[in-house]
C-alpha cells in the first residue's frame, strides 16, 4: 500500500506525536545535525495533512539512554496518549531514538495497533495493525537492541584492554593523584601522607579497625578524606566504614586492582553493587605504583580482619570476654538468624536476648532466655 493512503481522515483528526531524543548530553551539544534531523520530521507530518498547531512535540529525554524506558518521562507520556486515543501517527527518526529495548518497542506497538496509530521513520510509514508492517517493525526493534549490544561490547572491550595493562584510569582513593603525565602517585600534600602512613602503623600495633578508629580519636586526629568526583580535600573523624574501606583496598599497597564489584541491575532500573572474590577480580597488578604498605602487608591486614570477625569460627582469636555464660557468641536467635546477645543483671546472672525482634514493631517481642537454663 502506498505510504499516504495509509493516513485516513481519522488519523488526521487526531495529533501527531514527534518523539526527539539523544542518548547524552554530549551527543546533544555534538551532534546538531541529528537533532536538526529528528525537528525536519515535522514536515513530513505537515505534508501527510496535519496541520502545525496538532502536531505535538515531546523532546524531554533529551541526554537520556533508550536502554530503559524506566526513567525516560517523554516516552512514559508518549505511550500514554497513543493508549489514550490521542495520537493518529508516532514520528520519529529511526528505531534507536524511541528504544532500544524490544520489550518496550513492542510494547509501544501493541499500544499503537489497539489504537490504530501509525508509525512513522526516515523510511516510511507503518500501520503496526498489519502483519508485515508489524514483522518489519519487529525486526528494526531487534536490530536497534542489538546494535546497542554490539556499541557495549565494544567499548567495554576497549576498556578491558587498557585494564589489562593498567592504564585505565579509575577514581583513586584519598592518598594518591594523578600526575602531568598520568601516572599514579602519592599525594603532594605532606600532612596526607603522613596521616596515612601513621593509619597503618597504627592498625599494625593495635590489631584492630575498630581500636585504630579509637586511638585517632583519642588524640584528636582528624582523617583526610576527598568527596567523590571532587578535587578538594575535608578533614574529618575517622570512621570504622573509613577505616574498613582503606584496609580493603589494594590501591593502598600500589596494586592496580579493577572489576572488584560488579552491578546488578533492578526492574526499576537501579544498580545494585556486589562484592567479587578476589580471584574473580578482572585486574589486579601489584607493584603498578607507590603504596604506603607492601603487598604482603596488605594481605596480612586482611588476615587480620577476617580473625577479628564477630561470627563464631574456627579461626575467631578475640580473648574470651568476662561472665559465666557458656553460650556467649554461639546462640542464634531461632527468628531472624542472628546471634543473641548476653545482658548480666548481676556478674553471675544474665540471659540471652535478640535485639533485632525488639526494634522491630512487627515481631512479637521475644522474652529473655536464662542463660543458666540455655547451659
Amino acid at each position: 500500500m502506498n505510504a499516504s493512503l495509509k493516513v485516513q481522515p481519522h488519523h488526521l483528526e487526531r495529533s501527531a506525536y514527534l518523539y526527539v531524543r539523544q542518548s547524552s548530553m554530549r551527543q546533544v551539544l555534538e551532534n546538531v545535525e541529528s537533532t536538526k534531523r529528528q525537528y525536519a520530521l515535522r514536515g513530513r507530518a505537515t505534508a501527510l495533512g496535519w496541520r502545525d498547531e496538532q502536531i505535538v512535540t515531546i523532546d524531554s529525554d533529551q541526554g537520556e539512554s533508550g536502554a530503559s524506558a524506566s526513567w525516560r518521562e517523554g516516552f512514559q507520556r508518549l505511550v500514554t496518549d497513543v493508549g489514550m486515543g490521542r495520537a493518529g501517527i508516532v514520528m520519529g527518526l529511526e528505531v534507536s531514538r524511541l528504544a532500544r529495548n524490544n520489550a518496550d518497542w513492542h510494547r509501544l506497538l501493541e499500544i499503537c495497533a489497539l489504537a490504530d496509530t501509525l508509525i512513522l521513520d526516515e523510511d516510511g510509514i507503518y500501520d503496526p495493525a498489519s502483519f508485515n508492517d508489524r514483522l518489519l517493525l519487529g525486526l528494526k526493534g531487534t536490530m536497534s537492541e542489538a546494535e546497542l549490544h554490539v556499541l557495549k561490547a565494544r567499548l567495554r572491550g576497549g576498556i578491558l584492554n587498557k585494564v589489562n595493562r593498567g592504564e585505565y584510569r579509575c577514581v583513586l582513593p584519598t592518598g594518591f593523584v594523578y600526575d602531568d603525565l598520568g601516572n599514579v602517585v602519592l599525594d603532594p600534600d605532606s600532612q596526607v601522607r603522613e596521616t596515612i602512613t601513621y593509619f597503618f602503623e597504627t592498625f599494625l600495633r593495635v590489631g584492630s579497625a575498630s581500636q585504630t578508629v579509637k586511638v585517632f580519636k583519642k588524640e584528636g586526629l582528624l582523617f583526610p578524606s576527598r568527596m567523590r568526583n571532587a578535587k578538594f580535600l575535608v578533614f574529618q573523624h575517622l570512621t570504622a566504614s573509613t577505616a574498613l574501606r582503606m584496609l580493603n583496598n589494594p590501591r593502598y599497597a600500589g596494586a592496580y586492582a579493577y572489576g572488584r564489584r560488579h552491578y546488578r541491575k533492578l526492574a526499576d532500573g537501579r544498580k545494585v553493587p556486589r562484592k567479587r572474590d578476589r580471584n574473580d577480580w578482572l585486574a589486579c597488578i601489584p607493584d603498578a605504583h607507590p603504596g604506603y604498605i607492601t603487598w604482603e602487608q596488605y594481605q596480612q591486614n586482611l588476615a587480620v580482619l577476617e580473625t577479628n570477625g564477630r561470627g563464631y569460627k574456627v579461626a575467631r582469636s578475640s580473648p574470651p570476654r568476662e561472665g559465666a555464660a557458656l553460650l556467649q557468641g554461639r546462640a542464634i536467635c531461632g527468628r531472624c538468624g542472628r546471634y543473641l546477645r548476653l545482658r548480666y543483671a548481676t556478674r553471675t546472672t544474665g540471659s540471652l536476648v535478640c535485639l533485632r525482634s525488639s526494634t522491630r514493631r512487627s515481631w512479637r517481642t521475644l522474652l529473655p532466655v536464662n542463660c543458666r537454663s540455655a547451659d
